[in-house]
């Protein structure tokens, strides 16, 4: 098994050729690359190709004025 960078990958075989190994479109690759996603492009020893991002918990930013604590009970 071979794990390397999405913009590895993309180096050795195009941005084409990875989204048509990935299973998605050419742009998904090109704007995941310019923005700095982490993305790791697995190879196993069968030859498969698959990706997997690692990202922080919780992925999105929480709006300063909307949050509520559930434990904040009056």
């Amino acid at each position: 098994m071979k794990r390397i960078s999405l913009a590895e990958y993309v180096a050795d075989y195009g941005q084409v050729n990875a989204a048509a190994a990935l299973g998605v479109y050419q742009s998904a690759i090109s704007k995941a690359i310019a923005s700095g996603r982490n993305v790791t492009v697995i190879i196993n020893d069968k030859g498969d190709v698959y990706a997997e991002e690692l990202r922080p918990f919780p992925s999105q930013k929480r709006l300063e004025n909307n949050t509520t604590n559930c434990c904040d009970r009056q």
